[in-house]
C-alpha cells in the first residue's frame, strides 16, 4: 500500500488494480476530502446519466448543471452537500436507502431542516419508527392523505369548519369541476373562487335585468323557431316581388320541375338538404303568405309550431310587414337573452345563489388557501428528503465505479459495473462483461482497438417494445460456433429474459489456446475451400460437358459417317506416359517420406523431440506471440468511450482477469453410457491391434537396415552393403604423398 504525503494535503491509500494505480474509497473521510483529490488521479472524468445501471434519478439529482454527464466537478459538490448532512460520513459507505433521523447533522442548517422534515412526514403517515427511507418520500400524495393543509394552493371541504364554507366549496366544485388536492381528494384553488363568486355576482346581476317575454313560457321556443325560419321567410317576400315586377320570371323563381326529377329516383328522405333549397311556397307574385296554402315540406314543421305561439289560429294570410312586428315583439327579449352572463352557476338556482352573495364567504375562503400555501416550505423540504435519500443510496456506487473502479475490478464480483447490463449466454458459456449500445456503428468503429473479441446482439423480449443492442465480449475459451446469426439468450440485471441474435463480431484472441490452434485451423479452412473448389469445378465441367454430348447427340445421329470420323483412336502409348508420370510421382515421394524417416532415425531420442517442439513453434509460435502481446493489451477504456464515458485511466483485461468475465460450461465426471455411440471394438481388441502394428512396423525398419545405429543389422544382405567414403584429394596432397622421401 502506497501513500501520497502533501504538505497540509489528505493522504490517500493507493492500490494496483486493472493494471493502474487507483485510489482507494474506503471511509467517509475519504468521500469528505474529494475535494483535494487531483483530478489526474481519477479513473473517469464524465459518464452519461442516462442508460446506466443505477437510478437514473439519483444520477439527475447529482448532474447540478443538468447537462446530462456527471463530471468531476458534479461528484465533488455532492460529496460536500452530502457529507454535510450526517453527522458520520462513513453511513454513506452502507448504500442503504433509509436512514435514523438521529444520523442527521446537528451542526449543519441543511442537516437540521432534513431532521425537521423526516418528523413531520414519518408523523403525517402514522410511522412510529425513527427511521425514514426513499418509499415514505417517494409519494407525496401519500404522506398528505391525511391532512389538509398540503401547499399545494387547493383547500378541500375538510379545510373548512363553518358548515355554509363547505357547502360553497363543494358547489364551486361542481359547477367548476374543482382541482385535485394531494390528498386526492377534489377542491378549489384561488382562481376558481374568484370565478365562482363572479359568476354568482353576475348571474344575479342578469337576472335582476330580466325583460318580459312576450309569450310567456314558449318563448323561448319562438324566439328559437322565428331565427331558424326569419331569412327562409323574407327570401318567399323577395320572390314574390319579383314575380309581381316580372310574372314571366315566375316559373324560373318558383320550384323548377327539372330540380325535382333530378332526385325523384332518390330516396328523397336523404335529399332534404336539396330540398331546403327549394322556395318557402309556390310562387305566386302576391304580396302576401297564404297560410292555408302548402309549405315546403323541409319547414313545414317549424313553421306550423311557430304560426301556433305566435299567430291568431284563424289568420289565413301573413303579410311581410306583419313578419317584422313578430321579430320586434322578441328584441329586448332577445337582447336580454343573448346578454347572459355567469350561466355555469345557474343549475345552483336563485335561491341558491342570492344565500352565497349574502353570506359572502370569498375572503374566507381565499384566506384557507393561502394557509396553506404557506406551507410550500414543507413540500420543498420532501423533496429535498428525496434528493438526499436518493444520494445517500447511490453515491458510494458511483465512487467505486467513477474513481476507483471497484465494481468492474473486484474479484469476488459482488456487485457489477454500473455500466454492466447483464449476462449473454451463448456456446456452454455465459458473458459477464456485457454492455448497452446505443451507436452500433460508432461502439464497433472503436471496438477493435480494445484488444478483445466482442460480439454485437441484438435483443428482443416478449412485451417489451423496441429492440437492445448489446455488447458482450467473450474472454475465456475458444472461437466454437459464435457467428454471425447465431441465436443465443441475454438476461438482464433485473432478470428479464431476451431473444438475442448476433449481427456482428469483432475478431480479437481470446485465448493461447485459441492462438496455438489457429494456423492450424486457417490452413484446414483452407484446404478445405480448395478442396470444395476443385470439386465445385469439376462438377461444373462434367456438367457442362454432359450438356454439350446431349446437345451434340442429334447431329451425331443425323452423320454417323462424321460422327465416326470424329472419334479419336485410342492411343496406349498416352496413357503409358500418364502411368509412367504417376510411378515417378508415388517414387518422389516415397524417396521423400523414406529420407524424412532415415533422418529422423538417424537423431537421438531427445533431438526427435527438439525437432517436434519445434516444428510446433515454427508453425503456432509466431500466432502465439501476437496473440500473447494482444492480450496483454486488452482495455476497455476504448469500449467506454464509444459509449459517451470519459475515461482517464486505462483498465487492463489480463488473462487471470479475463476468466473472471466468462463463465464456462462445467460438467462433472460421468461414468455413462451413449446410447447412441459408435460401436467399437473391445479393448483388449485395440491393444492386441496396437501392439502387432507397432511390431510390423519396427520389423520392416529392421529389414530396411533402419536399426543399424543400434548394431542391428537387417536380415536381408542387400540391406547390409557398406557405404562406399570418397575421399578426394587435391593435386597438391597427392604429390606430397608420391614424392620420394630422402633419408641423409
Amino acid at each position: 500500500m502506497a501513500f501520497i504525503r502533501k504538505e497540509n494535503k489528505y493522504d490517500w491509500d493507493l492500490e494496483i488494480i486493472g493494471g493502474c494505480s487507483r485510489v482507494k474509497i474506503t471511509k467517509g473521510e475519504d468521500i469528505a476530502h474529494l475535494h483535494e483529490l487531483d483530478p489526474k488521479m481519477w479513473t473517469v472524468l464524465s459518464c452519461p446519466v442516462k442508460g446506466l445501471e443505477i437510478d437514473e434519478k439519483s444520477l439527475v439529482y447529482m448532474d447540478a448543471d443538468g447537462d446530462g454527464k456527471i463530471r468531476v466537478q458534479d461528484v465533488i459538490s455532492t460529496s460536500k452537500w452530502v457529507v454535510d448532512a450526517v453527522n458520520d460520513p462513513d453511513l454513506l459507505l452502507k448504500g442503504e436507502d433509509s436512514i435514523e433521523v438521529d444520523n442527521f447533522s446537528k451542526e449543519s442548517e441543511l442537516g437540521k431542516n432534513l431532521s425537521v422534515c423526516a418528523g413531520r412526514i414519518l408523523e403525517s403517515l402514522g410511522k412510529q419508527s425513527g427511521r425514514i427511507s426513499i418509499s415514505y418520500v417517494s409519494d407525496i400524495s401519500a404522506i398528505f392523505a391525511k391532512t389538509t393543509f398540503n401547499c399545494d394552493g387547493v383547500i378541500i371541504e375538510a379545510s373548512a369548519d363553518d358548515p355554509d364554507q363547505k357547502a360553497v366549496i363543494a358547489s364551486a366544485v361542481a359547477v367548476s369541476g374543482g382541482v385535485p388536492d394531494r390528498s386526492g381528494v377534489v377542491g378549489i384553488n384561488g382562481e376558481i373562487i374568484e370565478n365562482f363568486y363572479k359568476a354568482l355576482a353576475d348571474y344575479a346581476a342578469w337576472q335582476a335585468a330580466k325583460v318580459e317575454a312576450p309569450y310567456g313560457d314558449q318563448t323561448d321556443k319562438a324566439v328559437e323557431l322565428y331565427n331558424a325560419l326569419d331569412a327562409k321567410v323574407k327570401d318567399y317576400f323577395m320572390r314574390s316581388k319579383l314575380a309581381a315586377f316580372s310574372p314571366d320570371s315566375t316559373s324560373t323563381l318558383d320550384v323548377q320541375n327539372s330540380r325535382i326529377e333530378a332526385i325523384s329516383a332518390d330516396n328523397l328522405t336523404g335529399k332534404t338538404d336539396e330540398i331546403a333549397t327549394y322556395p318557402l311556397a309556390r310562387i305566386t307574385g302576391e304580396d302576401t303568405l297564404d297560410l292555408r296554402a302548402a309549405i315546403n315540406p323541409v319547414w313545414a314543421a317549424q313553421f306550423a309550431a311557430l304560426k301556433e305561439i305566435v299567430m291568431e289560429p284563424k289568420k289565413k294570410e301573413l303579410t311581410e310587414a306583419e313578419w317584422c312586428e313578430i321579430g320586434a315583439k322578441f328584441a329586448a327579449y332577445a337582447a336580454w337573452k343573448g346578454s347572459k352572463t355567469g350561466a355555469e352557476v345557474e343549475s345552483l338556482g336563485m335561491e341558491t345563489i342570492k344565500k352565497y352573495l349574502d353570506q359572502n364567504h370569498k375572503d374566507a375562503l381565499l384566506a384557507l388557501v393561502a394557509k396553506d400555501a404557506a406551507l410550500k416550505g414543507d413540500v420543498d423540504n420532501i423533496a429535498v428528503m428525496d434528493k438526499f435519500l436518493h444520494i445517500y443510496r447511490d453515491f458510494y456506487r458511483l465512487l467505486k465505479n467513477f474513481i476507483t473502479f471497484h465494481d468492474f475490478c473486484d474479484r469476488c464480483k459482488e456487485t457489477k459495473a454500473i455500466f454492466q447490463s447483464g449476462g449473454l449466454i451463448i456456446d456452454q458459456r455465459e458473458c459477464l462483461f456485457c454492455m448497452k449500445v446505443d451507436d452500433m456503428g460508432k461502439h464497433s468503429a472503436a471496438a477493435p482497438s480494445s484488444g478483445m473479441y466482442l460480439v454485437y446482439c441484438d435483443c428482443t423480449a416478449k412485451g417489451i417494445a423496441g429492440k437492445l443492442q448489446i455488447m458482450a465480449a467473450i474472454t475465456v475459451g475458444d472461437i466454437g460456433d459464435v457467428v454471425v446469426g447465431k441465436n443465443a439468450i441475454y438476461y438482464d440485471n433485473k432478470g428479464v429474459e431476451y431473444d438475442a441474435v448476433i449481427t456482428k463480431v469483432i475478431d480479437n484472441p481470446i485465448s493461447m489456446t485459441q492462438a496455438f490452434w489457429s494456423p492450424y485451423r486457417r490452413i484446414a479452412k483452407t484446404v478445405e475451400g480448395f478442396i470444395a473448389k476443385n470439386a465445385a469445378d469439376k462438377d461444373a465441367k462434367i456438367m457442362k460437358d454432359v450438356t454439350t454430348s446431349i446437345n451434340n447427340a442429334p447431329k451425331a445421329a443425323a452423320d454417323p459417317k462424321a460422327s465416326a470420323a470424329a472419334a479419336a483412336p485410342f492411343d496406349i502409348g498416352k496413357f503409358a506416359g500418364i502411368f509412367a508420370a504417376l510411378g515417378m510421382a508415388v517414387g518422389m515421394i516415397g524417396s521423400a517420406l523414406a529420407s524424412l524417416v532415415k533422418g529422423l532415425v538417424a537423431l537421438s531420442w531427445w533431438q526427435v523431440i527438439l525437432t517436434f517442439i519445434g516444428c510446433l513453434l515454427v508453425i503456432s509460435g509466431p500466432a502465439m506471440v501476437m496473440a500473447w502481446m494482444k492480450l496483454r493489451r486488452r482495455n476497455i477504456a476504448p469500449l467506454l468511450n464509444a459509449n459517451g464515458w470519459a475515461m482517464n485511466a486505462s483498465t487492463r483485461i489480463s488473462i487471470p482477469f479475463g476468466e473472471t468475465l466468462t463463465n464456462i460450461a462445467k460438467f462433472p465426471t460421468l461414468n455413462l453410457k451413449d446410447p447412441y455411440a459408435k460401436k467399437g471394438i473391445p479393448a483388449w481388441k485395440k491393444w492386441v491391434i496396437s501392439i502387432s502394428s507397432l511390431v510390423v512396423v519396427l520389423v520392416v525398419l529392421w529389414i530396411c537396415n533402419l536399426f543399424a545405429w543400434a548394431k542391428l543389422p537387417s536380415p536381408l544382405p542387400c540391406f547390409n552393403k557398406e557405404e562406399v567414403v570418397v575421399v578426394e584429394q587435391t593435386v597438391e596432397e597427392a604429390v606430397v604423398e608420391e614424392s620420394p622421401v630422402v633419408v641423409e
